[in-house]
C-alpha cells in the first residue's frame, strides 16, 4: 500500500524506494519502467463496434425510427419496414464510425499537450543529478522531482524538502482550503501529496513513492465521473429536436383518423402514416454533428496549433459573444521591462534596482522555482550580472496571500540583511514609517500606477546572523520603488479587432491597478470605458465593464458565472492557478500549452500560445462547424415539413395515396444521402459575423415558414398533374402522378440545399463545392430514378415529356418566392 512505502522517516521512505536524494540513474529508471509499468490511469476499454452502434441507438430520433420501423414490421408491411430499418442501420453505422475516427483524433490531440515533470537524473553514479523535463509516464517509484506553484503533482510523492507548500485537495478529499504539506517525520498519508493534487503555494524537492495504478487517483478514478451539463449549442438543438418528437409522434395517429374520417380507409394507411412521420426525421444530426466538429478539430491543431480536448466545446466556441482576458501575457507581453527606480523622495536611485534584484537572484536560486517571476526576470535584465557578489542565505518565494518575496543575504560580520519586494502597501505595513510618511509614500506609488506603471516595493532590513529568512517580517526600512511598463503584444491590436468583427466582446479581467489596464487597452484600440475594480462592481453591472482590475480569482470565476446567468455564452482564457476556478465557471476555457499543470488540465481547449490571434481562429472554426449543423437543420426540417404537409392534404384529396411508402422512404434516404455533403461545406462570411447560436422559438418559426412555402409548391405541382392527369392523354394516374411528384419532391429539396444554406449566395463558384454537387447528384436521381428498374420495382414509370414542362414552370416560381423569401428574412435579422 501508499502508506506503508510512504510511513516512516524520509530516510527511511528513501530506503524502501531503494532510491535517494539525488535520485536515480537514467538505468535505473528504465529498469523501474519495465517493471512497475508507464505512470498512466487504467485506459478506458475501447467500445466496440456492436456497442458503439447500439449506443447510437440512445440518440432520440434514432430510437423513435426504430420504433417505427418495429410497428411497420408487426403489421406485416414488410417494405416499409425493411426500408426504415435500413434507415437506423445506416445512421448507427455512419454515427459508430464517425465516433471512431473521432475519438482517434481526439486520441492523437491529447498526445500533444501530455504534461512533463522536473525531475532529477543522473547518467550514471558518479554523475551530479541534473534537473530534466520527463513526460509524466515515465516516472517510476523512487524518481526524485522538483514541484513549484501551480504544478499538478504528476504521482503520489512524500515531500523531502518543502517551502511553503501547501497543496488543493480538493478533487481528492473534498477539503476546499489548501493543505499544508509538512516533511516532518511521521506516519500515515498526511504526509503524502496525491496525484492530481495542485501545488496551491510554495516549493517542495519530493520522492515519488506510487504511480500508475498505485496512487490514490486512479482508485478515484475507476468512480462514474459526473456527466458535463451541455452548451449553448446543445441546449437549443436539444430543445427542437424535442418538439419534433413530439410532432413526429402525433403524426401517425392523425393520418389514420383523418384518412378513416373522410376517406373511409383504416389501418391500410397505417404504413403511409409511418413512412410520413419518418419523413420528418434528420436522422442524420448525429452523423453531422460528429463529423463537423472532428474535422473542425482536426484541421484546427493541424493548421493553428489549437487542441481542442472536449469535442462538444466547439459548439461553443461557435456561440461565444463574450470572452474573458487577463491583461498580462494576452493583450501585453509576459516581460515587463524596468522603467524607473525611485527613492523614497522620488528621485531616481539606482541602488534600489541593485536592491531589489539581489532579492529576486537570491529568491530565484535559494527558493526552487521552476522559473523565474517575469518581474524578476525585468529587474536581473535591467540591473545586469547582481547577486553572486553576495552569499544568500535563504529566501521565500512571492506569496499570493502575503503579497512579498523574501531573501537573505549575508551583510557585515555576523550580520545578515534582509530584502523584501512586493506590493507597496504590503511592503509598507512591514516598514517602521514616521506620522504621515506611509501616506506620502502611497501617494508617490498612486501617481506613477495612475500613470499606467507597475509598482514594485523595496524594503530591507540589517538583522543578526543565523536566523532563518521570516514568513512575515517586521520593522523594516523602506527603501524606494521600482516602476515597469507592459510592452503590447505585437499581434493583440489586430486580434481585438478580427473579434469585433465576429461579434465576440473581449472583457478583460485583471489583477493589476486599474489604470495600468486601462492604458493597455487605450494603446491597442480597445475602449476601456469606465474602468471598475472588482470590489465595487455588482453582478448586475458585469455586463457593462469592459475592464475590470484588482480581481481576485474569485471575483473572476463570479463575473463570468454572472456574464453567463446575463444569457451570454462565455468563453475564458487563463493560464495560472488563480485562473482555474473561472475556467471551470466558463461554457469554454482555454489555456494556452505554456500554461501550469492545473489549468491546462481543466481548459477545453488548449493553445499553442497565449495569442488572441489563435482564439480568433478557434471561433471561426467552431462558427464553421455550426454553420454547417444548422444548415443541415434548416434544410432538412423546412423541406421535410413542407413535403409531410403536402402529403397529408393530398392523402385527404385523393383517392390513392399520393405516394406509396417505399416511395415516402426512398425520397427520404436519397435526401439524407446528399446531405452528408453539409459536413463537407463552408459557411459563407455572414455566417461568420456573429455567434452560432440557434434560437428554437425563431429557428422553429423559420422551418414553419419556409416548411410552408415548400408545401404550397407540392400543392401546386399537385394541382398541375391532377389537371393533366384527368386531360385526354391520361395514362395510368397513380404511377404517373407517384413519379411526378417523387422528381418533383427531389428538385425542390436540391433547391432548399442551394439557397438555404448559412450565409451563402446562389452564383459563380458559390454553386460548386460540395453541396452544390450533392444537389446536382440529388437532381439527377429525381429525373433518372422514375424511369430506370429500380423505379418500376418501387412502383413509378416514366414520365412523357410534356409532364416535364408544367411542374417545371411551378419549379421556377417556387426558386423565386424562395429567393425573395430567404431575403426578406436575412433584411429582418438583427
Amino acid at each position: 500500500m501508499v502508506s506503508e512505502t510512504a510511513g516512516g522517516t524520509t530516510l527511511e521512505v528513501l530506503r524502501r524506494l531503494e532510491s535517494g536524494p539525488r535520485g536515480l540513474t537514467e538505468a535505473e529508471a528504465a529498469a523501474r519502467l519495465l517493471t512497475s509499468g508507464e505512470n498512466t490511469l487504467p485506459e478506458a476499454r475501447t467500445p466496440s463496434w456492436p456497442l458503439r452502434c447500439g449506443r447510437a441507438l440512445r440518440d432520440p430520433f434514432t430510437a423513435v425510427l426504430l420504433c417505427l420501423g418495429l410497428v411497420s414490421v408487426a403489421i406485416a408491411s414488410w417494405g416499409t419496414g425493411v426500408v426504415i430499418l435500413a434507415l437506423v442501420v445506416v445512421s448507427c453505422v455512419l454515427r459508430a464510425t464517425g465516433e471512431h475516427r473521432a475519438d482517434r483524433s481526439m486520441s492523437a490531440l491529447r498526445d500533444l499537450v501530455a504534461g512533463t515533470a522536473a525531475v532529477l537524473r543522473r547518467t550514471d553514479g558518479r554523475e551530479p543529478p541534473e534537473s530534466r523535463e520527463v513526460p509524466v509516464a515515465e516516472l517510476v517509484p523512487g524518481d526524485v522531482i522538483r514541484l513549484g506553484p501551480g504544478d499538478l503533482i504528476p504521482a503520489d510523492v512524500r515531500p523531502l524538502r518543502a517551502r511553503g507548500l501547501t497543496v488543493h485537495e480538493a478533487a481528492l478529499t473534498g477539503e476546499s482550503a489548501p493543505v499544508d504539506k509538512s516533511t516532518a517525520d511521521g506516519s500515515g498519508e498526511s504526509l503524502l501529496c496525491f496525484q492530481g493534487s495542485t501545488v496551491a503555494s510554495g516549493t517542495a524537492t519530493a520522492v515519488v513513492v506510487a504511480t500508475g495504478t498505485g496512487t490514490r487517483f486512479a482508485a478515484a478514478h475507476r468512480q462514474p465521473a459526473a456527466r458535463r451539463e451541455g452548451g449553448a449549442f446543445d441546449r437549443s438543438v436539444h430543445g427542437i429536436s424535442w418538439v419534433l418528437i413530439r410532432f413526429m409522434l402525433l403524426t401517425p395517429p392523425l393520418v389514420l383518423m383523418a384518412n378513416a374520417a373522410l376517406r373511409g380507409r383504416g389501418l391500410e394507411t397505417l404504413s403511409f402514416a409511418v413512412a410520413v412521420a419518418v419523413g420528418l426525421t434528420p436522422e442524420m444530426l448525429p452523423v453531422i454533428v460528429t463529423t463537423c466538429l472532428a474535422r473542425g478539430a482536426a484541421l484546427l491543431a493541424r493548421t493553428h496549433g489549437v487542441i481542442v480536448k472536449r469535442l462538444p466545446a466547439l459548439h461553443d466556441l461557435g456561440a461565444v459573444d463574450v470572452l474573458c482576458v487577463d491583461k498580462t501575457g494576452t493583450l501585453t507581453q509576459d516581460r515587463p521591462v524596468v522603467e524607473r527606480s525611485l527613492d523614497p523622495a522620488g528621485r531616481d536611485d539606482p541602488e534600489v534596482l541593485h536592491w531589489a534584484a539581489v532579492g529576486a537572484w537570491w529568491t530565484l536560486q535559494l527558493a526552487e522555482l521552476p522559473a523565474p517571476d517575469a518581474l524578476d526576470e525585468a529587474l536581473l535584465e535591467a540591473a545586469g550580472p547582481v547577486g553572486e557578489e553576495y552569499d544568500g542565505v535563504d529566501a521565500v518565494p512571492f506569496d499570493p496571500a502575503r503579497r512579498i518575496s523574501t531573501a537573505v543575504v549575508r551583510g557585515s560580520l555576523g550580520r545578515h540583511t534582509v530584502v523584501v519586494t512586493g506590493a507597496v502597501e504590503a511592503v509598507l505595513e512591514r516598514c517602521a514609517t514616521e506620522p504621515g510618511e506611509r501616506d506620502r509614500l502611497l501617494a508617490l506609488a498612486a501617481r506613477e500606477a495612475d500613470n499606467g506603471l507597475r509598482v514594485l516595493a523595496l524594503a530591507t532590513a540589517d538583522r543578526p546572523a543565523g536566523a532563518r529568512a521570516p514568513t512575515d517580517p517586521r520593522g523594516l526600512a523602506f527603501r524606494g520603488l521600482v516602476t515597469f511598463r507592459d510592452a503590447l503584444a505585437p499581434t493583440a491590436a489586430e486580434a481585438l479587432r478580427g473579434l469585433a468583427d465576429r461579434g465576440v466582446t473581449v472583457k478583460v479581467l485583471t489583477g493589476d491597478h486599474p489604470a495600468t489596464a486601462a492604458r493597455a487597452c487605450r494603446e491597442l484600440g480597445l475602449d476601456p470605458g469606465r474602468v471598475r475594480t472588482a470590489a465595487h462592481l455588482a453582478d448586475a453591472e458585469a455586463d457593462g465593464a469592459t475592464v475590470v482590475a484588482r480581481c481576485t480569482p474569485q471575483d473572476k470565476a463570479r463575473l463570468v458565472a454572472a456574464l453567463r446567468a446575463a444569457g451570454h455564452t462565455v468563453g475564458f482564457l487563463g493560464d495560472g492557478v488563480n485562473d482555474v476556478a473561472a475556467l471551470r465557471a466558463a461554457d469554454v476555457s482555454l489555456a494556452p500549452r505554456s500554461a501550469v499543470g492545473v489549468a491546462r488540465e481543466s481548459a477545453d481547449v488548449v493553445l499553442a500560445e497565449k495569442d488572441l490571434t489563435a482564439i480568433g481562429h478557434a471561433i471561426t472554426a467552431g462558427r464553421h462547424a455550426s454553420g454547417n449543423i444548422a444548415s443541415y437543420l434548416r434544410v432538412t426540417l423546412s423541406s421535410n415539413l413542407g413535403n409531410v404537409v403536402a402529403m397529408l392534404a393530398a392523402g385527404l384529396l385523393l383517392p390513392f395515396l399520393p405516394m406509396l411508402p417505399a416511395q415516402v422512404l426512398a425520397q427520404n434516404l436519397c435526401f439524407d444521402a446528399a446531405q452528408l455533403a453539409f459536413a463537407h461545406d463552408r459557411p459563407g462570411a455572414a455566417a461568420l459575423r456573429g455567434p452560432a447560436v440557434l434560437r428554437p422559438r425563431s429557428f422553429l418559426r423559420f422551418v414553419t415558414g419556409f416548411g410552408l412555402l415548400n408545401a404550397l409548391a407540392d400543392l401546386a405541382t399537385f394541382a398541375v398533374l391532377a389537371l393533366a392527369l384527368n386531360g385526354p392523354d391520361a395514362v395510368d394516374d397513380e404511377a404517373v402522378f407517384h413519379s411526378a411528384w417523387f422528381t418533383e419532391n427531389l428538385l425542390t429539396q436540391a433547391l432548399v440545399m442551394l439557397l438555404l444554406r448559412s450565409g451563402r449566395r446562389v452564383e459563380g463558384s458559390r454553386v460548386r463545392g460540395p453541396v452544390g454537387l450533392a444537389a446536382a447528384g440529388l437532381a439527377a436521381v429525381g429525373l433518372l430514378l422514375p424511369p430506370s428498374p429500380l423505379g418500376g420495382a418501387l412502383g413509378m414509370t416514366a414520365l412523357p415529356a410534356a409532364y416535364y414542362l408544367l411542374p417545371g414552370v411551378v419549379l421556377g416560381l417556387y426558386a423565386l418566392a424562395l429567393t425573395a423569401a430567404r431575403a426578406r428574412h436575412r433584411r429582418r435579422q438583427p
